[in-house]
């Protein structure tokens, strides 16, 4: 069982996509939604990702690219291929294309009853900070800061 991260036409993951969508709006109102379209994905500052096994793509994610920070969006693993670690590799290849693009400031919105997301990002070096972007102010959105620091291995 080989799974390979790599760029994709967000087109090819619709259908992740469209469960993300019907999994958040278990979660959180209409407002408090902040969920970029298919469209917005397939924006020339966007670099959209995912990770394929036998050709089948079982998870996605997204970094938007600004002048000063990337915006990950669109990080989802469907849970029957929760537990490979897919969440976190694509998160290291999503701050990859930000450091290799000259970006290392990578912030993200999320809500407070994505308790496993949020875990997952204190993880990988994320911390609260206040709101970013267009935003509003949004007792439902937790918003997060990673600064990126190349190491070796990034080269």
């Amino acid at each position: 069982m080989s799974i390979n991260i790599e760029k994709i036409d967000p087109k090819e993951a619709e259908h992740l996509i469209h469960e993300l969508d019907e999994y958040q709006k278990t979660l959180y109102p209409p407002e408090s939604n902040h969920l970029d379209s298919i469209e917005t994905l397939s924006a020339a500052n966007v670099r959209f990702y995912g990770a394929r096994e036998n050709g089948e793509i079982i998870a996605i994610g997204s970094v938007k690219l600004f002048d000063d920070y990337g915006e990950i969006k669109r990080i989802y693993v469907p849970v029957a291929h929760r537990g490979k670690r897919l969440a976190q590799n694509i998160m290291g290849v999503l701050e990859r294309e930000l450091m290799a693009n000259g970006i290392f400031i990578s912030r993200l919105e999320t809500g407070p009853q994505s308790k496993d997301a949020i875990g997952l990002y204190m993880k990988l070096g994320y911390a609260e900070r206040g709101k970013f972007g267009s935003y509003p102010l949004d007792p439902l959105s937790t918003f997060m800061e990673k600064k990126l620091v190349v190491t070796r291995a990034d080269g």
